[in-house]
């Protein structure tokens, strides 16, 4: 459970809109938006863990690919968009959904592509977004525990677009609360 000094953070405000009486931070989408930003409030100090929520899209198909509607614990992530091989980063915090766990993939590009679909979900990794990487390296360098929570909102496909991701994260954003209070409030 998190504590009192628990930073909540999210990409873009569309996904804190169901948590407007929760202190949070909101990074801006893409790698660089969301280390620097949380990179920003780390180096101020008193946190003593972050736990991301938002929306990812779905690149995993048949039995492995993820249930729109559930919110998933992100318990590996991995850079999609780099040409050279990254390392894997585990979130340090603690996992609270065991049969939910789920790798992710990160890159500087909203996918919606389905041959860049393939080959991200060929690296292993059922979910993709913009910033769980920087997020778990901006943590760890600051040895700060991290919890990542992701519901999908898209299949991350030829047939999603920029303007369906927003006409649903809203409604993701309550889900979100949904679960926040359930597993983490």
């Amino acid at each position: 459970m998190p504590g009192p000094n628990t930073l909540y953070v999210f990409a873009h405000e569309g996904e804190a809109t169901a948590f407007s009486d929760v202190e949070h931070l909101v990074t801006g989408i893409g790698k660089i938006n969301g280390a620097v930003a949380l990179a920003g409030a780390l180096a101020q100090g008193g946190i003593d863990n972050v736990v991301v929520m938002g929306t990812a899209g779905v690149v995993a198909d048949g039995e492995m690919r993820p249930d729109m509607d559930t919110v998933y614990q992100v318990t590996k992530v991995i850079q999609h968009d780099f040409p050279l091989e990254s390392e894997q980063l585990v979130p340090a915090g603690d996992v609270i959904l065991p049969q939910q766990q789920l790798v992710m993939a990160t890159g500087d590009v909203f996918v919606s592509d389905d041959e860049q679909r393939a080959r991200i979900a060929s690296l292993q990794a059922s979910l993709v977004d913009m910033e769980g990487y920087a997020y778990a390296s901006v943590c760890a360098r600051f040895a700060v525990p991290l919890q990542i929570f992701k519901v999908p909102s898209d299949f991350a496909d030829s047939s999603t677009t920029i303007d369906d991701w927003f006409a649903v994260v809203a409604r993701k954003s309550a889900q979100l609360r949904s679960f926040w209070e359930q597993h983490l409030n």
